[in-house]
């Protein structure tokens, strides 16, 4: 019973710990923005800057065009297609994307042949429907199939709250998002196709003897941001994703329910220039520092230490008005044996009631199988604690 109080100091010291890394920091103001849905995250650890409905649908509009480049890099990726391939400009695709749809197009001809390559171009740098239209039915017997295709990847990477009925984000289908899905594929395509994301900066882009500029006006805030893309839904507003990237530090950033182009370039403005001005990055532990321990059931010995594989560090205001706390999340107890670096739980840190960064946790030291005694030992103080 010493040991098991024991262990569940150590879980306090280390949560103690934890808040203690912040705690001297002098209050500031909290950032306040005229976005109606939030959310911004530091790259490197993940850390959660800013966050406000981030959680809440609403109608992506062209930043659907995200997760249909997803698909599309995915396809190329796995040599599903190439960027040679070549793809018809059906009627449809024409019409509800090209010339005379009125929207932003990168004006293909009528049953024409593209490039993949081209198309790709046109959908990133010209915000093309025509493009997107015929990537979709190219890859897809339909555009109806592309859209469920879409739905079911971005399940895949971790967007559960997000639907794509078609593959431009144009009005007349369903489409939704969250700001937190926003970031987190834009996120993905970052981290996993570093070949074609430059492409998102790329200022402009002449096919067929039509010259276009880059039609992401978050580019001209010449700030850093070399992406990705901006929409507008009557009803909910217009809205935003940004990457910023600047000595050193990179952000990603999703708004959505502003009022006007205009409003949308000033707020993407300020909180980027908050997110890069205001921060700082601070190492909470050592790669390899133990962070706590976790009860093992049945083993030699009955606690195991718990670290991280990489340095445990947060992206903190440079004033924090709120202390940091930490605790470890795993399923109690451990059944032994146990193996060195096997994964366990996670450290979820949180800054007043928000958690802002999980970490991963795997066992410091590998725990043997004990004898009948102290499995029988275990089990009684198993029955003690809950009936505690």
């Amino acid at each position: 019973m010493r040991r098991l109080l024991f262990f569940l100091c150590l879980i306090v010291l280390g949560v103690a710990r934890l808040s203690g890394a912040a705690s001297a920091q002098q209050p500031t103001p909290a950032f306040v923005t005229k976005a109606k849905q939030v959310y911004m995250v530091e790259a490197k650890t993940g850390t959660v800057l800013l966050a406000s409905n981030e959680n809440q649908a609403f109608p992506p509009a062209s930043l659907a065009k995200l997760m249909t480049m997803e698909v599309v890099f995915s396809a190329i990726r796995r040599g599903e297609i190439s960027r040679d391939t070549v793809y018809p400009v059906s009627e449809y695709a024409w019409r509800t994307g090209g010339a005379p749809s009125g929207t932003t197009t990168m004006f293909a001809a009528l049953k024409s042949q593209v490039r993949v390559e081209d198309l790709v171009k046109g959908v990133i740098v010209q915000n093309a429907n025509d493009a997107c239209i015929v990537l979709a039915e190219g890859i897809s017997r339909s555009e109806g199939e592309f859209a469920a295709r879409m739905t079911a990847r971005a399940k895949d990477i971790g967007l559960s709250r997000s639907l794509f009925g078609n593959s431009t984000g144009l009005p007349g289908a369903e489409n939704r998002t969250t700001a937190r899905d926003l970031v987190e594929l834009a996120r993905h395509i970052h981290r996993e196709y570093p070949e074609f994301y430059p492409l998102y900066a790329q200022p402009d882009f002449e096919w067929n003897k039509i010259f276009q500029r880059n039609k992401n006006p978050l580019l001209a805030l010449n700030i850093g941001v070399d992406g990705l893309g901006a929409g507008f839904a009557e009803g909910s507003g217009y809205a935003l994703v940004a990457s910023v990237a600047r000595n050193g530090t990179r952000l990603f950033l999703a708004m959505g329910g502003l009022a006007s182009d205009k409003e949308r370039l000033e707020e993407a403005r300020k909180v980027l220039e908050w997110g890069l001005s205001s921060f700082e990055t601070k190492v909470l532990f050592k790669q390899g520092e133990v962070v706590g321990q976790a009860s093992v059931y049945g083993g030699t010995s009955r606690y195991v230490d718990l670290v991280a594989r990489e340095p445990v560090d947060i992206y903190l205001p440079t004033n924090n008005p709120d202390r940091l706390s930490g605790r470890i999340v795993y399923r109690w107890p451990l059944r032994a044996p146990v193996a060195e670096g096997q994964p366990v739980g996670v450290l979820k840190i949180s800054s007043a009631d928000r958690v802002v960064r999980e970490v991963p946790l795997v066992t410091a030291q590998s725990i043997k199988t004990g004898s009948l005694t102290s499995q029988a030992t275990d089990a009684l103080l198993e029955l003690m604690f809950f009936w505690l």
